[in-house]
């Protein structure tokens, strides 16, 4: 716990200086302070977690469980075929070149305000460090060791499941970690283009009623959602690659 307290304590101080500026411009529709946006969640809890935040949270986990099948297969392929490797992986740095707030739209008028067209928003933003950063680890598996293996008679698919996946394990919980983290972004930006329930929905709704405490409260939530997010995926990490954590 003790490595937490100098980030905790930077919190602390920063809420502190947000509630004394907030407080004293007193334009609370603009900048709410900390406690107002603490007191209106707790407010509205009720139609927050019940009605608003089931709705995120599948366009999240959806959203996130085909990028991890997309990403990974992509990743295999490419690692397995140099003809899918110049295919594939032009097209997939070009589609982090497209800014999402452009592109979202037309995903909207493919799927309407299905839950659909957020999820590919969300998928189009997290499978790039899945794909890129599995298919890095991919590759970065010890050639020596791969030479030791092919002089004992190993075949390809052992090569691939006892040399190349073990590698590439840290690398995909990297990627990963960042994706769980956009997806939250994905799914906030899906809502705020077009929905009908979610925790970007409601907070773009709460900016036209001109309630600055209501916006940041799904935010908030929101924020508190990616790092339950992060710290699963911490755990899984954790758990499966205890032989790093033995050094």
């Amino acid at each position: 716990m003790k490595h937490y307290l100098p980030a905790a304590g930077l919190i602390v101080v920063l809420l502190l200086i947000w509630e004394a500026v907030a407080r004293s411009i007193n334009l609370l529709f603009i900048l709410p302070s900390p406690s107002g946006v603490a007191l209106k969640l707790w407010e509205l809890k009720e139609v927050l977690l019940f009605d608003h935040l089931p709705s995120t949270l599948a366009i999240i986990l959806i959203g996130l469980a085909i990028s991890i099948v997309l990403g990974v297969g992509i990743a295999v392929w490419m690692n397995m075929s140099k003809i899918a490797e110049r295919a594939f992986y032009p097209i997939i740095i070009s589609s982090q070149m497209i800014p999402t707030i452009a592109i979202a739209p037309i995903f909207i008028m493919w799927f309407g305000y299905s839950i659909w067209s957020k999820v590919v928003v969300t998928v189009l933003i997290t499978f790039f460090p899945i794909t890129v950063s599995t298919f890095d680890g991919l590759k970065s598996s010890s050639k020596e060791l791969r030479e030791l293996l092919l002089t004992m008679g190993a075949g390809k698919k052992e090569i691939f499941f006892k040399l190349q996946v073990p590698s590439a394990k840290p690398y995909f919980y990297s990627g990963l970690k960042v994706a769980v983290t956009l997806s939250v972004i994905g799914a906030a930006i899906g809502e705020w283009l077009g929905a009908q329930a979610g925790l970007g929905y409601f907070s773009r709704r709460m900016m036209t009623q001109f309630d600055g405490a209501a916006v940041f409260a799904p935010i908030v939530l929101l924020s508190t959602v990616g790092v339950v997010l992060f710290v699963v995926v911490k755990v899984l990490e954790h758990k499966s690659l205890k032989w790093r954590n033995m050094k």
